[in-house]
């Protein structure tokens, strides 16, 4: 029997004065793959935010369960201590701070444990050569200068590294070349390959999956799921679009 990791239950959201998310449920077993689907404004972005925690985002109802706790009032610190990692849509800079410092720090809050630097670097190595990654990125200022493919890279490279018990990857592949794809997609597989965990893949496109395994994947329209299915789900997007989903519902928010 499959083990629940994630429980969205009945949630609304609001932003300032706004309801973006509406008697939103969801729930992600261990190592499953949901993809969350939906035309621009739907609300996807904001589910990722509310999910790790982000106080501009604010619950007025509902609970989110994650590993047995429930985590609707815990700070996104605490979740990412817990097992939750968010991957930005737009990965922000931050000076004076390497992308290596950045992810041996996270990995010691993340386990709590001191980290072996020898087998820290051989690991980070070995990850930034299966994303394409030239090693003096690893001693950059993470994402200064960094270009759109190379911030991406830079978040599936934490991904790998930090091993979360649960993923939400938001809009990865928004920007990004064929080739980019290709290579942030085999990041994402190694990711599902190797762990335990699970993902919540966050997109308006289909490129990203398509070597990807999906186990269900939800279609959002203003702030609601409307349908959830499995992979093919997927399938019946890309060949048709959210046309006939949007009927009725007055288009997206």
């Amino acid at each position: 029997m499959a083990e629940s990791l994630l429980n969205v239950k009945d949630i609304t959201v609001h932003i300032d004065a706004k309801q973006v998310l509406h008697d939103l449920s969801l729930s992600i077993n261990k190592g499953e793959t949901h993809v969350l689907l939906g035309p621009n404004g739907a609300g996807k972005s904001t589910l990722g935010n509310i999910l790790m925690g982000n106080p501009v985002y604010t619950l007025t109802k509902g609970s989110i369960i994650f590993d047995g706790q429930d985590i609707s009032d815990l700070a996104a610190d605490k979740r990412a201590k817990a097992g939750m990692f968010l991957s930005f849509q737009n990965p922000l800079e931050v000076p004076g701070i390497t992308l290596e410092t950045f992810i041996r720090s996270a990995l010691q809050q993340r386990t709590g444990e001191r980290v072996k630097l020898f087998q820290f670097q051989k690991e980070l190595k070995a990850c930034m050569q299966m994303l394409s990654m030239d090693e003096s990125y690893a001693g950059r200022d993470l994402n200064v200068g960094f270009s759109g493919g190379e911030r991406k890279k830079s978040e599936i490279l934490q991904l790998l590294m930090l091993k979360p018990k649960f993923a939400i990857l938001d809009e990865t592949d928004s920007g990004l070349d064929v080739d980019a794809v290709r290579t942030v997609s085999k990041g994402i597989q190694a990711y599902q390959e190797k762990q335990d965990g699970a993902l919540l893949i966050i997109t308006h496109s289909t490129k990203i999956l398509e070597s990807l395994h999906v186990d269900r994947t939800h279609i959002l329209v203003k702030g609601t799921i409307i349908k959830s299915g499995d992979g093919s789900l997927v399938e019946e997007i890309n060949e048709h679009g959210f046309e006939k989903y949007l009927a009725g519902t007055g288009g997206a928010v």
